[in-house]
């Protein structure tokens, strides 16, 4: 009978992916980039250890999302004061920070703990197609 191979954290590496999101909905590519981070897409995904990518997301701005959500969507802050709450529409957001819509949309599917804190610092946005991270060479993934 065959063990179920677990990886260790010492031997993990973690590659680089460059990922264009322009023209792509907001939904799919934050599940491809959350499944890259995690590592769910290698062969010995082992869920205790951080084995998952670095991702580096060019052209922020040009992401799209699907039916009337541009009115719709709201993103909701707390200051902790009375009345302090704000909310701010997709719309308005995305012209504020394009690159918040996508960390927040990432930083849903990823894991609530220390785990998760350190896959997202590998996170990388940028709003245009340069980008400063040539010295890793990331593979390009396409959607």
């Amino acid at each position: 009978m065959t063990k179920t191979k677990m990886i260790k954290r010492e031997k993990v590496q973690h590659p680089w992916y460059l990922v264009d999101v322009s023209g792509k909905v907001l939904g799919r590519a934050s599940t491809l980039i959350a499944t890259l981070l995690m590592g769910k897409n290698r062969p010995d995904f082992t869920p205790h250890v951080d084995s998952g990518a670095g991702v580096i997301v060019i052209n922020c701005d040009k992401i799209r999302i699907t039916g009337e959500k541009g009115s719709k969507k709201v993103y909701k802050r707390y200051s902790g004061y009375p009345g302090g709450q704000k909310e701010t529409v997709y719309n308005k957001m995305s012209k504020k920070d394009p690159k918040y819509v996508i960390r927040h949309a990432v930083k849903g599917m990823i894991p609530k703990n220390k785990l998760g804190s350190r896959m997202l610092k590998r996170l990388k946005l940028y709003v245009g197609d340069d980008h400063p991270h040539i010295a890793q060479k990331p593979e390009v993934k396409t959607i």
